[in-house]
């Protein structure tokens, strides 16, 4: 962590799940301070009376409120911009709130971290945005490109650097399906699924710090970063958690699978780099470094200098990832924090309201 020794990092969303394994990452190491910013209050103080740690100072404001934001970011040397709104069915029926958040308040940051000369702002995007088809990643996806479009304006050697993430469906981030099924296996109801052969990237909160501290060290103004993921069905899911939790009692693997249909907005499977992206994505190993478009607004180059490469390449997407069977996906399952204290491997410090990570 040496290279946030005595530095200040400025988290916004910063109560949510991605704060809080950022602060569980964190807390420990060299830095100097950890803000947190969000609008609620209650989840600051729950984070306050828990962790009781003189690093942490929290900062109450709302992304869409620049004034809020820039009190926040004086002093600071870097930002992890996580503040979304993300539930598709909520931006579906409310998407210019989606905008005002994802998009607005996205661009409010930016500005404020340029102007305080902020060094390094990484901003957290979505599988969802790739190819998007609902407001809360369509609401991503322009984010992603007012962050790109920042980055690129900038440019090489100034004085701050901006980068973008996109990462899949993180497992037992608050208000995901996983603590839904288990709740619903553990009170003996049927898991309702929307499709059984959907497919989603798997990957956990601490996955999704590991690729923000990647883009981080390795971002070049613009560059959108995607960590490689496996993916599974959420039947298969459904069966790896019914199997893990007849440890806890044997009657939960006799539950009930009920198949409700899609929701609002969803996909059978997520993109997470387009064919056009993959067409220029720099292979990092576990990672892809998507750089950003330089070409300017002279029009020839769009109309008459085309790539027909992207004809030839594919998206990388949850279909075509390698595809988790039942025993890869409990191996997978088997690294959340809450199950591990389910079949009391672990405990965790204080009881939780609902069972997320």
């Amino acid at each position: 962590m040496s290279v946030f020794k005595n530095k200040i990092l400025l988290i916004t969303g910063g109560t949510g799940s991605f704060g809080n394994a950022v602060l569980r990452r964190f807390l420990d190491s060299d830095i100097k301070e950890i803000r947190i910013f969000s609008r609620d209050e209650k989840k600051q103080d729950d984070m306050r009376h828990r962790l009781q740690s003189p690093k942490v100072r929290y900062y109450i404001g709302n992304v869409r409120d620049k004034q809020s934001v820039d009190i926040a970011m004086r002093g600071v040397d870097y930002v992890f911009s996580a503040a979304a709104l993300k539930q598709v069915p909520s931006c579906e029926f409310f998407p210019m709130e989606a905008m005002r958040t994802n998009v607005e308040g996205t661009n409010n940051v930016l500005i404020s971290a340029i102007e305080h000369g902020i060094k390094n702002v990484v901003v957290l995007s979505t599988d969802k945005a790739a190819y998007p088809i609902n407001a809360m990643g369509i609401s991503k996806a322009l984010m992603e490109k007012v962050a790109i479009a920042k980055g690129r304006e900038l440019g090489e050697g100034a004085a701050t650097t901006i980068c973008c993430t996109r990462y899949g469906n993180v497992m037992a981030s608050r208000g995901s399906v996983i603590p839904l099924w288990v709740d619903q296996i553990m009170t003996g109801k049927p898991i309702t699924i929307t499709d059984p052969e959907m497919t989603r990237f798997m990957m956990t909160l601490d996955d999704a710090v590991d690729l923000v501290i990647y883009a981080f060290t390795h971002g070049h103004n613009g560059d959108l970063f995607v960590q490689k993921a496996p993916a599974a069905t959420l039947y298969t899911l459904a069966s790896a958690l019914k199997e893990i939790y007849t440890k806890v009692d044997s009657k939960y693997g006799e539950t009930e699978v009920k198949v409700i249909g899609t929701r609002h907005g969803e996909k059978l499977y997520e993109t997470l780099v387009t064919r056009e992206e993959m067409a220029k994505a720099i292979d990092m190993g576990n990672y892809y470094r998507i750089p950003c478009d330089t070409r300017d607004l002279n029009y020839d180059k769009f109309f008459t200098e085309g790539n027909e490469e992207i004809t030839k390449i594919e998206d990388y997407h949850s279909h075509n990832t390698r595809r988790l069977n039942v025993e890869g996906m409990k191996e997978e399952l088997m690294r959340l924090r809450f199950i591990q204290a389910d079949l009391g491997i672990i405990e965790l410090d204080t009881k939780r309201e609902i069972r997320s990570e």
